[in-house]
């Protein structure tokens, strides 16, 4: 999949649309998500051109992604989330879940999560 440079987190990025601002810096955007699912619900994204998890993992150079991980850490920890913890959230293609074609990391937590996904 190509990625759409009219992406709802492309035009956030570019600034066309606002954002409540958790971090950032020259490579990573993170933000409050519109339409939290937990008390605490953020997106971390990488600045780069990048569709899925998938993509990301396999295209950007391997100090993007390792700075990129330690960055969603970091932002976890500054929520006041690591003691209790959170859930780290990646949707890749349709099948995943996956919404937005840009990717994108959900950092959830504030409260006692569940299971990840029901017994089936």
């Amino acid at each position: 999949m190509a990625y759409d440079s009219d992406n709802i987190f492309a035009k956030i990025l570019r600034g066309e649309i606002p954002n409540n601002t958790v971090f950032e810096d020259d490579e990573v955007l993170a933000f409050h998500d519109i339409a939290p699912q937990a008390p605490v619900h953020v997106l971390v994204i990488p600045k780069g051109e990048y569709v899925s998890a998938d993509d990301f993992v396999r295209d950007a150079p391997a100090d993007v992604v390792g700075r990129f991980f330690a960055r969603v850490g970091e932002v976890a920890r500054s929520l006041g989330l690591a003691d209790d913890g959170y859930r780290l959230i990646a949707n890749t293609g349709a099948h995943g879940g996956q919404e937005v074609p840009h990717f994108h990391m959900h950092i959830c937590g504030g409260q006692q999560l569940g299971r990840m996904l029901p017994k089936g």
